[in-house]
């Protein structure tokens, strides 16, 4: 494809981005088959709105939680829930006390038998992650069900204050919440008038992908002054080209690393095009926690803050 090729767009809906989503790296695309769901597919986020008020029409408070994704555990320990966990998916590693819950769920589906022998009172699912016609079975059986997919920052703060209404106290929720609101306020009011930053963000090699400007992770970037180069793709998860790429001209690239560390070998397809790209010549290529990122979760604060520093050493390297 030439420099003047349109991209090749393609949505990620196949059960190879579930896969991802309970690996260790959470790359090739967490976020694709989530925001997919929600983004294209109106009826999906209409489903979420009536399935939550669903699960808090009643006044009793769940006693017996299941967490059927790594990021819903998460975001219940936030929120205060961590003591009602009873089970959760794979790859469920955070906060650490989470790795000793019980795993019913991964990639492939979910443990109906055995959740429902452990009784739960509330799951908490993903939307677009989770099957649902095994979810159905469970509304079926009368098991209620919140849904969670945080496609924004302040959706994160929304999630936690809203899971804090199935607490017994939601004084720990609020606070996680507000905590989070105050955190991303300071980093825009530090970075968000800074000059923007053109980057790329490496979602995946093989086959090559990022992220068009509406969609997570997008907004992590955008708040520290980031100006994505697929912003305007007009799909949630482009397949493009290095070409693609080369004639768009980033200023930085980004990808994520796992819990081992960085990966040496992870910008090497950029090294020939040195010449035409300032991010490998000047070496503005970072890696960040593959959890912090891709998770909507009040960790992705923490790849911000990151990735604010980042943007502002290009910044201080391209002054005008």
């Amino acid at each position: 494809m030439g420099l003047g090729g349109a991209a090749k767009c393609v949505y990620v809906s196949d059960g190879k981005s579930v896969v991802n989503l309970f690996r260790p790296l959470v790359i090739t695309l967490l976020i694709p088959l989530t925001l997919v769901v929600t983004t294209v597919d109106g009826k999906a986020a209409q489903t979420e709105d009536a399935q939550t008020k669903k699960a808090r029409a009643t006044d009793s408070k769940p006693q017996r939680i299941i967490s059927l994704a790594p990021h819903t555990t998460e975001l219940a320990y936030a929120a205060g829930l961590g003591s009602k966990l009873i089970a959760a998916s794979d790859y469920s590693d955070y906060p650490p006390q989470a790795l000793a819950l019980e795993r019913v769920a991964n990639y492939r589906g979910i443990k109906l038998e055995r959740i429902l022998a452990l009784k739960p009172d509330l799951v908490l699912a993903w939307q677009g992650g989770n099957p649902p016609r095994e979810m159905a079975k469970l509304e079926q059986l009368g098991i209620r069900i919140f849904y969670s997919h945080p496609a924004t920052l302040d959706a994160i703060a929304d999630s936690l204050e809203t899971l804090g209404t199935f607490a017994d106290d939601p004084t720990t929720a609020n606070q996680a919440a507000s905590d989070f609101r105050q955190t991303m306020a300071q980093l825009n009011q530090q970075y968000g008038h800074k000059k923007p930053v053109r980057y790329f963000y490496q979602l995946g090699i093989s086959p090559l992908m990022s992220m068009s400007g509406d969609n997570w992770p997008s907004q992590v970037f955008a708040l520290c002054g980031g100006e994505n180069i697929f912003a305007d793709s007009p799909v949630a998860y482009p397949q493009v080209s290095k070409e693609q790429v080369i004639i768009r001209r980033p200023e930085a690239i980004f990808t994520t690393h796992g819990s081992a560390g960085p990966d040496a070998n992870a910008f090497n397809l950029w090294l020939p095009w040195r010449e035409q790209l300032s991010a490998v010549r000047d070496q503005h290529l970072y890696q960040t926690q593959a959890d912090w990122l891709n998770r909507p979760t009040p960790r992705a604060l923490l790849a911000a803050q990151e990735i604010c520093k980042q943007l502002d050493e290009v910044r201080e390297s391209h002054p005008q």
